[in-house]
């Protein structure tokens, strides 16, 4: 079933908004953003959930999430590829290899879609995990998961609802403990935090 133009425009807010800071925007903040009235909004969302785009929990705030495995059809896609023309190693001449073979970043990183497990970017801001060689400005690729292991990046939401890259670390008290990997930053050691997502790549344009 299509969407609106509109409908498209307030879809993707709400889910880059759950990507990016774990919650969705409120009806009041939608209209704001898109300088329509919040009637109007509220009318979108209904046809967004009727149309299997968006859910809605009851008896919460911030209720509205993304149907799970649901894509825009503009972003049904084969994935970005780019030819895979040899290999290098250091002291060694590039081994050719067939004209036909390509890289496919999504069969690499993952599908870019709203289901779990799914992957998105984020910019990096800051130089708390450049010991890591993840550096202000990168762009780091996330699969969107709830849970995980010491030892792995991950992009947490904390309590005070701010969203920090650190790596995740359990601690045998049983809080959590979230290490920067730049000694000019403290760790933030916290009772709990809502994890949103796994790093499992990292991009830098030139």
């Amino acid at each position: 079933m299509s969407l609106t133009p509109k409908q498209v425009e307030i879809f993707r807010l709400i889910r880059d908004a759950r990507m990016s800071q774990g919650f969705s925007p409120t009806l009041q903040e939608l209209a704001a953003g898109l300088g329509v009235s919040r009637v109007t909004v509220h009318e979108h969302v209904e046809q967004l959930i009727k149309k299997g785009a968006l859910t809605r929990e009851t008896n919460k705030a911030r209720s509205l999430s993304v149907a799970e495995d649901f894509v825009l059809p503009d972003e049904m896609h084969d994935g970005i590829s780019f030819p895979l023309v040899g290999r290098i190693a250091a002291g060694y001449p590039i081994e050719r290899l067939q004209d036909d073979e390509s890289l496919n970043l999504e069969s690499f990183f993952g599908p870019r879609t709203g289901s779990v497990g799914a992957t998105f970017a984020l910019q990096v801001e800051g130089e708390s995990m450049q010991d890591e060689g993840i550096f202000d400005g990168d762009y780091v690729i996330v699969e969107r998961r709830n849970t995980a292991r010491s030892g792995e990046r991950v992009v947490a939401l904390l309590p005070e609802g701010e969203s920090t890259l650190k790596t995740f670390f359990k601690e045998k008290d049983g809080r959590i403990r979230l290490q920067p990997a730049n000694e000019a930053f403290d760790p933030i050691i916290v009772d709990d935090c809502q994890i949103q997502g796994v790093v499992i790549g990292v991009l830098r344009r030139y």
